[in-house]
């Protein structure tokens, strides 16, 4: 009974720490009034290349990748971070490069009943480590609900919003691996942490 309820704390406080990260990532994708700068560089960065090339990141506003969707949809991954808590933490945009608003196509949750049931998300999104042949899914809290971005709004034309995804941690010594989201294309990020 007391293992039982140690496996319980334990599962609660990794579930608490990973809402915590959340919540202070989320706080710092806010906007600070800069959102009119923001644009100008992230449209630079889309023109050098259309498709899903890994960029290198030399500098802060260098993307890790793009990835090109469907109706119009850029994914820009601007990093890729492996924590102290065993985790690493995709983060970026979803722009919307087409002259109407669109919606996230709801294939991107993948196809598993217990993501699904939570609403639209990135839920369908995995880490490849070729090396080590092991596919890493986005991680879920205790009710079954993915750390990601979720219920995202209908995105209007020339319009992006912030994205995140939570994955386990590959080994330390996995730096590259391929990411994969339903209806994009797929590409290489570098992990970095």
């Amino acid at each position: 009974m007391s293992m039982r309820f140690t496996t319980k704390a334990r599962r609660g406080m990794v579930v608490l720490t990973a809402a915590a990260t959340l919540a202070v990532g989320v706080a710092g994708c806010g906007g600070g009034g800069d959102d009119d700068k923001k644009p100008d560089s992230s449209a630079s960065a889309s023109k050098d290349g259309g498709g899903s090339d890994a960029g290198t990141q030399e500098g802060a506003d260098e993307p890790l990748l793009e990835l090109r969707g469907e109706d119009g949809l850029m994914l820009k991954i601007t990093s890729a971070a492996r924590d102290a808590g065993g985790f690493v933490t995709v983060s970026g945009e979803l722009k919307n490069d087409s002259s109407e608003a669109v919606r996230v196509s709801v294939r991107t949750s993948g196809d598993e009943t217990e993501i699904i049931r939570h609403g639209s998300s990135l839920g369908g999104a995995t880490l490849v480590d070729s090396k080590s042949k092991k596919r890493y899914y986005v991680l879920r809290d205790t009710d079954g609900r993915p750390l990601t971005t979720t219920n995202m709004p209908r995105i209007k034309a020339g319009a992006s919003i912030p994205v995140f995804m939570q994955f386990p941690s590959p080994p330390e010594e996995t730096t590259e691996v391929a990411f994969q989201l339903p209806t994009f294309a797929s590409g290489t990020i570098q992990i970095s942490g």
